[in-house]
């Protein structure tokens, strides 16, 4: 992520504050933890202490009230009391594990990794030993630090996100301004090649050539025409997608080098789609034209419509190199290119055009070294 160069002080100084903060709160949360754990042996030692005498008194003995109280009071931490006869007292424990021992012994190697265990003497003998385990609500805080982390990261995913998205809308607005700015300096010297060629016209030349002025002069009207339309939202209307294409192809057929051999082919005469003809046709122009360099000026490329279902596909494939299945994806993002000159923008506003304003679906069908087919899929106006 880049950030302005004006606000990387006050970045870097949110970012060593927010670090301070985290590692603030886990090291509170860490002296906590071992200061409730410090707390819960001694507990467990008063138990213990309480337990020895209980265990040296007399059978008719009194136990009195404190044992009892202290007795009843432990009801968190899961404890295994193994007296001097092996005898075994659990508490705080699933009844099921009382009757399988096995369960018990191996929760008693768990015990004791998590605490030391607890000798219950009486006048140098031991009566018995407890072996005691995390409480629910120390284990609980265990896992805290951690799931402090995840949401911090989730957190800082969602902050990066945001900054990331932020910065594609500004992208946007600025390629969309650009556009809009080079439509506008491209009309002043069109009106004048206009003028200038209504007097070429007046002239004793060639008529031909004034024609061919007027279809520059013309394609030049409709480029204009699409980069002011970037960014805003175009018009669709009903146009027959035959017809469009072809027109398309033509255009492109006539002013392309002889050794790149066109193809037309469609299974239907006339298909009614809802298009915006000029954002269209330059679809077409850039799937065409990426496909010629891709063969270097030489080879074949082929266009053919395609009617399935309520869908019409157009399918544009060229004799070129090819994509890596790796990157068919890619392809389509803004800055992805593989030419030396140029600035990746051109599938990005295929896309943009075919599935944000018509619609549709545009994904590379197919690629090999012997060539690769894009496909353009849009509905049919019924």
């Amino acid at each position: 992520m880049n950030f302005n160069p004006k606000h990387k002080a006050s970045n870097l100084l949110l970012l060593i504050a927010s670090f301070a903060i985290v590692s603030l709160i886990l090291w509170n949360t860490n002296s906590f933890f071992k200061k409730f754990k410090e707390e819960e042996r001694n507990k467990m030692e008063i138990w213990a202490m309480a337990q020895s005498e209980f265990l040296s008194l007399a059978v008719d003995a009194d136990p009195g009230n404190l044992h009892i109280k202290i007795f009843q009071n432990n009801t968190s931490t899961p404890m295994i009391l193994v007296n001097k006869d092996n005898s075994i007292k659990v508490n705080n424990m699933p009844l099921a594990l009382i009757k399988d021992t096995s369960l018990i012994r191996k929760k008693i190697a768990t015990f004791r990794n998590e605490n030391r265990p607890i000798s219950i003497d009486y006048k140098g003998e031991t009566l018995a030993t407890l072996y005691y385990g995390n409480s629910e609500v120390l284990n609980k805080l265990k896992y805290y630090p951690i799931a402090l982390l995840l949401i911090i990261c989730l957190f800082g995913t969602v902050i990066y996100f945001l900054f990331k998205t932020n910065k594609t809308s500004e992208q946007n607005k600025l390629w969309a301004g650009m556009a809009k700015e080079t439509a506008h300096q491209i009309g002043t010297p069109l009106s004048s090649l206009l003028g200038w060629n209504e007097l070429l016209k007046t002239e004793n030349i060639n008529p031909e050539i004034a024609k061919e002025i007027d279809k520059d002069i013309f394609r030049l009207e409709t480029i204009t025409e699409r980069f002011s339309k970037i960014g805003s939202l175009p018009i669709l209307k009903e146009c027959d997608i035959v017809e469009e294409t072809k027109n398309a192809y033509d255009y492109l057929r006539l002013r392309s080098s002889k050794f790149i051999q066109f193809s037309f082919h469609s299974q239907v005469d006339h298909m009614p789609v809802m298009l915006n003809s000029a954002l269209y046709n330059w679809t077409i122009e850039n799937l065409v034209k990426n496909g010629i360099d891709a063969m270097k000026g030489k080879g074949s490329i082929a266009i053919e419509i395609i009617p399935h279902g309520h869908m019409v596909r157009i399918l544009i494939s060229d004799t070129g190199s090819g994509i890596p299945k790796k990157n068919f994806s890619t392809i389509f993002t803004p800055g992805a290119t593989s030419k030396k000159r140029g600035w990746g923008l051109g599938l990005s506003l295929a896309k943009r055009i075919v599935e944000e304003y018509h619609k549709g679906k545009i994904k590379v069908l197919s690629s090999s070294k012997e060539g690769t087919i894009m496909q353009i899929a849009l509905k049919i106006n019924k």
